[in-house]
């Protein structure tokens, strides 16, 4: 469930694009979308922001240690647009699967790359922020395609007539757990620093 506008306005997109699909047929435009966690240092990743308090000597501001966030790279993000031009099928949504780790973890790792020992200020959580990314809620993965490193969700293709959902169920939804950042696969710090080293944002702040 989205906590902000950004994360309400996402999903009325995936909405209204799933919306269009069912109006169309195959063999004409295929509109799908892709969903995917935080991007490592993309505009508002929390990793430049520490970087940048590291190199002025400055505390780290954590909002909550044990919050977790996806940790997904650009190419791997980029990877994830191009499996779903060439697997989409109408109103599709793809996940990419990422490991994750704690903001805490995350402080941390980039510390000892850096080899500093700046304090971390734990600030509390904010408006608006959420403890951990859910990628898919349990309901989409009841419908949802297991394709190795992505999962395909196909757009909810039941009637419009919802009377009968009244009293029509899935017994087995209840028993499945969402996808999100606490429930992955959790990097450890040598982990973490091994991806962190492939992003050019961080190597080059390590040679300057």
């Amino acid at each position: 469930m989205p906590v902000n506008a950004m994360g309400m306005s996402k999903a009325m997109m995936e909405k209204t694009a799933q919306a269009a699909s069912r109006q169309l047929g195959e063999g004409e435009t295929t509109i799908s979308c892709v969903r995917y966690g935080n991007v490592m240092c993309s505009r508002g990743s929390v990793i430049p922001l520490f970087i940048k308090q590291i190199q002025e000597g400055k505390p780290l501001s954590l909002t909550e240690p044990s919050m977790t966030r996806f940790m997904l790279s650009l190419p791997d993000a980029i990877d994830l647009v191009n499996f779903a031009f060439h697997h989409a099928r109408q109103g599709d949504i793809f996940i990419k699967k990422a490991p994750a780790c704690t903001v805490k973890l995350l402080a941390e790792t980039l510390l000892d790359l850096f080899e500093a020992n700046n304090e971390i200020r734990i600030i509390g959580m904010r408006h608006g922020e959420k403890l951990y990314e859910t990628l898919a809620n349990r309901e989409e993965l009841r419908r949802a395609e297991d394709m190795g490193d992505y999962y395909r969700v196909s757009f909810d293709d039941r009637d419009l007539n919802y009377s009968k959902y009244f009293t029509e169920g899935d017994v087995e939804e209840a028993s499945t757990e969402d996808y999100h950042s606490h429930n992955t696969y959790q990097l450890d710090k040598d982990e973490l620093k091994e991806l962190l080293l492939t992003l050019p944002e961080v190597r080059a702040a390590l040679t300057a």
